[in-house]
């Protein structure tokens, strides 16, 4: 059976909606913490985790930070017109966007959509005892998603207008509405780069307690970004994973890190699937840099190397030592004068895949059927069943606000 035939029914089991987590413990790191060593199973607390690892290995962390990506206007009628922003139009100006001061243009999911007219929609704000308006308008429609562009007066920037007018948007599987609490609790400690519209859960768990032992046990440190898309919640609905469309996310890597990885042997300990899916796509971004610096065709804009959902399962690539290629992207990166890379994935991890940089992954526990559980079992060779249902009997806590899990395949 190739990859594409694998059916999503295969990756089902029974989650009672008690065993979703609706809020997070109060001390983040007194979650529980399964720990998978090649095949055997054992629990301890997650302020324990940094007993668990090998002094020496490097930890990566996605330090992207969630947006408050949820937007309601009213209009005359009083009918409520929710849009959530899910990217800028133009992909590639990510950070920049948050900078600007006037206006931007984003793709977003649009609720109600078929009463909003193409009028212009507006609410006021304020922020630092200013009143400003902020407008919204409804661009001709093209691809899946609407494109809205916001526009607002006075001097601040997009980020400043989403932290005064937006509500944070937690996952629909907890089935409540945004609290204050939510605005804490939903971020890393670690957190930094504003683009997500979720958390990259796994790391809901730390502490700076838990940091600086890491530090103090030899563990080494750093970060990686992939700004965490809604496609993050999509459900598998096709019967088998060849027909799913994996959504595309945009990823933020500095050259000092490519030089960690290499200094590593190219080897990682991930935080979560997102810095497993970042490092991961690493290895064939090397690759296809390799490739386009043979030819002659490499642009240096980083969007060149983007990786297609089905580039992994269909170059020619024979070699699984992940440092040729990460020194050819930083090959690529010096040559280009990059400081940092900023290109995109839409890479899908599910069973048979084979892992080039990844060698211990924390994450939490997934929604059933889901790629997210697809990755976790080709990480732990098929044995994600075992996991879980140990996790199940031993009273873990599932999804965002859950408990979580070190694999050690």
């Amino acid at each position: 059976m190739t990859i594409k035939e694998i059916q999503i029914k295969d990756y089902n089991y029974p989650l009672p909606d008690e065993r979703i987590a609706k809020y997070p413990l109060e001390q983040r790191d007194q979650s529980k913490l399964l720990v998978y060593r090649k095949g055997t199973i054992e629990e301890c607390s997650f302020a324990q985790l940094p007993l668990q690892l090998p002094k020496g290995a490097l930890m990566v962390f996605n330090n992207t930070r969630v947006v408050r990506a949820r937007l309601h206007f009213h209009k005359q009628t009083g009918a409520l017109i929710e849009i959530f922003i899910l990217e800028p139009k133009h992909p590639e100006e990510y950070q920049e966007n948050f900078a600007q001061r006037k206006n931007v243009e984003w793709h977003c999911l649009v609720g109600n959509l078929k009463k909003w007219k193409g009028e212009t929609l507006q609410q006021s704000l304020d922020i630092q005892n200013t009143t400003i308006t902020l407008k919204a308008d409804l661009l001709p429609h093209q691809g899946t998603n609407e494109a809205v562009r916001f526009s607002w007066d006075g001097n601040f920037t997009w980020a400043e207008v989403l932290e005064a007018a937006g509500e944070l948007p937690i996952p629909p599987y907890l089935n409540r509405k945004t609290e204050e609490s939510d605005l804490k609790t939903y971020q890393t400690v670690y957190s930094r780069i504003k683009g997500s519209v979720a958390a990259p859960t796994a790391g809901l768990h730390f502490t700076s307690e838990v940091l600086n032992n890491l530090d103090s046990m030899g563990i080494e440190r750093d970060e990686v970004t992939l700004h965490v898309g809604a496609g993050t919640f999509k459900p598998v609905k096709s019967e088998h994973i060849g027909d799913h469309e994996m959504h595309t996310e945009h990823i933020a890597v500095q050259r000092h890190t490519i030089e960690r990885l290499i200094a590593h042997d190219g080897n990682a300990i991930a935080v979560g699937t997102t810095s497993v899916r970042t490092l991961e796509s690493l290895f064939y971004m090397g690759y296809k840099a390799q490739k386009l610096m043979e030819t002659g065709q490499d642009k240096g804009d980083g969007i060149e190397l983007h990786i297609n959902q089905w580039d992994p399962y269909n170059t020619d690539i024979q070699q699984t030592d992940p440092m040729p290629y990460l020194q050819k992207l930083l090959t690529y990166m010096i040559k280009h004068h990059i400081e940092t890379l900023h290109s995109s994935t839409q890479i899908i991890i599910a069973p048979g895949y084979r892992f080039h940089i990844v060698r211990m992954m924390i994450t939490n526990f997934h929604q059933p059927q889901s790629t997210l559980l697809l990755l976790v079992s080709a990480f732990v060779n098929g044995n994600w069943r075992e996991i879980y249902d140990y996790a199940l009997a031993h009273n873990f806590r599932f999804l965002s606000y859950g408990d979580s899990s070190l694999l050690i395949p």
